[in-house]
């Protein structure tokens, strides 16, 4: 590709392309990478067993070593580019999570400092280099910037996901329609001639919650309302090793096949039509007042609660111990002493040391969701449903605040009288 010597001055020595051409091929792999960012992340932290914030610093090395790699190549090839984009949505995932379960800053602010923080990663990018679009990243600084956005989007995307769940109640399946129906929109007004670098980053942001939302479906094992659609009760590790399977194939594909480097003179200069890019910008304009709109009726609407799973509760209640009998001590003995620590915790008015030890008994949870569940389904579900209710009384995963320690109190002690 061709490159001015003013191009060359401004932004160091030119390098071919480092990004993949956007076909298919890339949004369907960054699905893929999105859904293992939402569920590896959950899975990983539990079972390093070094807590959250360690996870994060854990994968904040790997990221940097991965992208230094990156940066060193003078081309785009797909193994690396990937690998880093994995590391990047686990990462992303991770820093919202502190936020959220650690510090407990409410979605609404995370998702408006990402966004601010993300306006001023595109401001300064195209103050320095007149150019946001990623047929054009050919030098060190513009590659820096690019993935710097790409890790915003991720902690943006998580964010912003996790919060439209809050205000909705939305079940896991449902809630793949709103990222999935934005995407078309955006999709339909690129191709009428919307501005092509807004189009692709707009999508680039929905693209994280609609791979979150895919992997809770799949690996939700639980029926939140009469009549919305079941998750398919993988579990984390399941998703995580299926979706990390198929990238691995992807990128294994494209290597052979080349099919993502189609990248020409005319795809990185074109111009497109100014009154179509104006009509495009004003049709995005109207898609983000309808998603408010949405987004207002259905926090509106009655939420989905912990009632259902309560009758669950009492329909399979089993005696002391009764439901864990055929669990593996050791995994048995790691979730009572996360659920006493709460416990404790909770009586001695440490509000904050109990909600982390309750976060963790929840990811622990999860995290052996996919062993233990097979080995008994009745115990399972038994467990699973005092599981949630004791976290709703921390209002982790729901709507509602957190209850008084006493609610707390008296919930932990029936999950630790079911476990034995």
């Amino acid at each position: 590709m061709t490159t001015t010597t003013e191009e060359r001055t401004r932004s160091g020595p030119l390098m071919l392309n480092k990004v993949p051409e956007v076909t298919i091929w890339f949004w369907v792999i960054k699905i893929l990478c999105t859904t293992v960012g939402e569920s590896f992340a959950d899975w990983i932290n539990m079972k390093l067993g070094v807590g959250l914030v360690n996870t994060a610093w854990i994968f904040t090395g790997v990221f940097v070593v991965v992208l230094a790699v990156q940066l060193r190549l003078k081309r785009y090839v797909p193994f690396p580019y990937w690998l880093t984009v994995v590391v990047v949505s686990v990462t992303g995932t991770l820093y919202t999570d502190i936020l959220t379960d650690q510090l407990n800053v409410p979605l609404w602010i995370s998702s408006a400092v990402f966004s601010v923080l993300l306006a001023v990663v595109f401001g300064v990018w195209w103050l320095r280099e007149r150019t946001l679009s990623i047929h054009s990243v050919t030098t060190l600084p513009r590659e820096s910037f690019y993935w710097l956005a790409v890790l915003v989007t991720f902690a943006l995307g998580t964010a912003t996901g996790d919060w439209t769940l809050e205000l909705t109640g939305w079940s896991p399946g449902a809630s793949v329609l709103l990222p999935l129906g934005l995407i078309a929109a955006i999709t339909l007004l690129w191709k009428f001639g919307a501005n092509p670098v807004l189009s692709f980053w707009l999508a680039y942001i929905l693209t994280r919650p609609l791979g979150a939302n895919i992997g809770d479906w799949l690996a939700s094992p639980k029926v939140a309302q009469p009549g919305e659609p079941t998750g398919l009760a993988l579990g984390t590790f399941t998703t995580s090793l299926i979706f990390l399977g198929l990238i691995l194939a992807t990128v294994v594909y494209l290597t052979m096949t080349r099919s993502d480097v189609i990248e020409t003179h005319d795809a990185t200069h074109a111009t497109g039509d100014l009154r179509k890019e104006r009509v495009g910008l004003a049709g995005f304009g109207l898609l983000a007042v309808a998603t408010t709109g949405l987004l207002i009726w259905a926090h509106s609407q009655p939420h989905v609660g912990p009632a259902p799973e309560a009758d669950n509760t009492s329909a399979v209640q089993m005696a002391p111990g009764e439901a864990v009998k055929k669990f593996p001590p050791a995994k048995v003995t790691a979730l009572k002493t996360l659920a006493s620590t709460a416990l404790k915790d909770a009586r001695s008015g440490n509000a904050k040391g109990a909600h982390t030890a309750a976060q963790s008994l929840r990811d622990l949870w999860d995290a052996d969701e996919a062993s233990l569940q097979p080995l008994d389904q009745t115990g399972w579900t038994s467990i699973d449903a005092q599981m949630d209710k004791v976290l709703g009384t921390f209002g982790i995963d729901h709507s509602n605040p957190p209850m008084a320690p006493a609610q707390q109190e008296k919930e932990l002690n029936v999950l630790l009288t079911y476990m034995g």
